[in-house]
Order: C-alpha cells, then structure tokens, then sequence
C-alpha cells in the first residue's frame, strides 16, 4: 500500500502525467496513524472487486477498470473521506436484458464525525457518517472501512432500475391469451331482486 501524508484536500483533478498506481485498493486505513497526518492514494479498481456491487453486474461484458483517487484529510477539526470515481460498469437493462453502460463518474466527500455535537459543524448539504457506526472494533487499531464506504456510494449512485432510451421488453409470448368473460358483478344482485 502506498500512502503520502497530506494536509489538505485531494485535488480531483486528473493529471495525465502521473501513471496509476499499481497498488490494490486499501480494505482499510488506520484512523490511528493516518487521521492527524492525511492518507492519500490513487489507483485502478475493478468493478467486481466490491462483493455487493458484483451481484448486480452483467457477466456479458468485460468491467472496465475504475480511475480512482481518495484521500483522508482534516478540515475545521472534522475529519474527512474524499475519493473521485472516473469511469463506467456494465450493467443489465431491466427491459431488454442486454448489457447498459453506467457512467458512475462523480466527486465524493463524507464528513466522518466523532459524535452527534460535530454535525452542526458540517454544512447541510454534507454527506456525514458516525464514525462509531462505520469503524472496526475487533482490531487493536481503529480501521475505517474505505472500501465498503466507496462501495456504498456506487451502490447509491447507480440507478434502482437501469433501462436503455430506447428499447422493448423482452417478452415473449408463446400461443394466444384466451380471453376471460368477465362477470358483471351485479348480475347476482339482479337475480336476487325478483326473489324478494
């Protein structure tokens, strides 16, 4: 794992002269030794890496591989998970069933929180997680989850139902539908009225 300790936010930016690391994607960072000095890292992801993501990928078509940077910083005393995703997945379509490419390129910031009295420190419109809710306690060391966290932003950023624009269902019929008399509802009711 290659690590560089920063002070400031990640610029999300893509330098074309710096080639991708070769390192995996970290399963975790140690809040212990890298919260006060920053973590950053910058890498190629394959899509079917992430074990829940996996499952809704169409085996049809070669996942092309993420552009990803992430970075691990503190801000006004709040510490921060930052990460850029460039690139698209397959998936299939709800309608036809054939493969759909799903750009899933965007810029991420989560506010990790010590505790409730920090929200009022993060903007509205910040994205925030308790970091009591996310981090490992099994370890001697406090690790956060990062890619279980990058993986549940993909997972919110793609669509609950991915369609083509234009495309048919794929249905298919095979004879003819009889068609059902349907009863009239009151007909009982109208036989009942010249018994009484």
């Amino acid at each position: 794992m290659s690590s560089t300790p920063v002070n400031k936010p990640l610029a999300v930016d893509t330098d074309a002269t710096q080639a991708p690391m070769t390192t995996p994607m970290p399963e975790h960072i140690s809040l212990d030794r890298w919260a006060d000095n920053g973590f950053e890292w910058q890498g190629e992801v394959v899509p079917t890496t992430f074990e829940r993501l996996a499952t809704q990928l169409t085996t049809e078509h070669e996942q092309p591989k993420l552009q990803m940077k992430a970075n691990l910083y503190r801000q006004n005393n709040v510490l921060h998970l930052a990460f850029k995703i460039t690139g698209e997945m397959w998936l299939n379509c709800q309608r036809c069933l054939q493969p759909i490419a799903i750009d899933i390129t965007d810029d991420y910031d989560i506010a990790l929180l010590d505790d409730d009295s920090q929200v009022r420190t993060v903007d509205d419109e910040q994205d925030y997680l308790l970091l009591n809710e996310v981090v490992s306690d099994q370890t001697p060391e406090r690790l956060l989850p990062v890619k279980k966290l990058v993986e549940d932003e993909i997972l919110l950023k793609i669509p609950m139902a991915t369609k083509h624009d234009d495309c048919e269902m794929a249905v298919e019929q095979v004879g003819d539908i009889p068609e059902e008399e349907n009863e009239n509802p009151f007909a009982a009711l109208a036989s009942l009225k010249g018994k009484l």
